[in-house]
């Protein structure tokens, strides 16, 4: 973590739970870098995460309130609480097992809803820390320690789901994309309502190795080809389109 960030962080945190390679250790810099652009004071911040690997970006590691919950079920203490104390910037952090696969009913009610939580998505295509089972995200053709012979289902377009069940606000970027990033969050925390993002993350240790990804770099220039922009989209055949991931802002119009 960079020195002008650490005092975002809780004392003695010196080094963070993720593998080698990892996205997520980018995410939560980039979390950090949009609080701090913003001067919103950590007192002012409760952090929910679930279960998974993402979930440890904000617990034990950030310096504020945290709730690190059951399985499935972030949006559900994150809402309590946002409810208990409206005043609250609300953030979940947990990843695309959590937040759309066990917690996926809780996801498009509170976007129904509109409820006035920041919600991130770390999304690895995975279930990166119990074993790297299939998910709802996972690529056709992945393979997973459930799917041998690669994934046979089609993975949610999360973004679509989101914005059909009402959010205002949905934006998709990688973390080889770190300003335009920070610049969503930013807007996110802003806007009073639910606003989702989601944020592709790779997983070397489950994704990558049973996908014949040769190291991180490879999976992290992997994404920076084949993320484009929904303008540089509007050019594109649909077949073109196949192996390309569109990114940008989602606003519900």
């Amino acid at each position: 973590m960079a020195r002008d960030l650490e005092e975002y962080l809780r004392p003695g945190i010196d080094s963070t739970p993720f593998c080698p390679g990892c996205g997520h250790g980018i995410l939560m810099n980039l979390i950090l870098r949009a609080i701090d652009g913003l001067k919103i004071s950590m007192d002012e911040m409760l952090f929910v995460s679930g279960i998974g690997c993402a979930a440890w970006i904000p617990s034990p590691n950030f310096n504020a309130d945290t709730l690190h919950t059951l399985h499935g079920r972030a949006i559900v203490f994150a809402t309590g609480a946002k409810m208990f104390n409206p005043k609250l910037n609300v953030m979940v952090i947990s990843g695309d097992g959590d937040l759309t696969s066990i917690g996926g009913n809780h996801l498009i009610h509170a976007a129904r809803r509109n409820i006035d939580l920041t919600v991130i998505c770390a999304n690895n295509m995975i279930y990166g820390m119990t074993g790297g089972q299939v998910a709802s995200t996972s690529p056709l053709g992945a393979l997973t320690s459930t799917t041998m012979d690669g994934n046979r289902y089609r993975p949610f377009d999360l973004c679509k789901l989101v914005l059909g069940a009402g959010a205002p606000y949905v934006a998709r970027y990688s973390v080889t994309q770190p300003l335009l990033l920070v610049s969503a969050i930013k807007k996110s925390l802003g806007i009073h309502g639910f606003t989702f993002i989601e944020v592709l993350s790779p997983c070397p240790t489950q994704f990558g190795r049973r996908n014949r990804y040769d190291s991180s770099a490879d999976m992290l220039k992997n994404l920076m080809e084949r993320c484009i922009s929904r303008e540089e989209a509007d050019n594109f055949s649909d077949d073109e389109l196949k192996d390309k991931i569109v990114t940008g802002e989602f606003m519900n119009e």
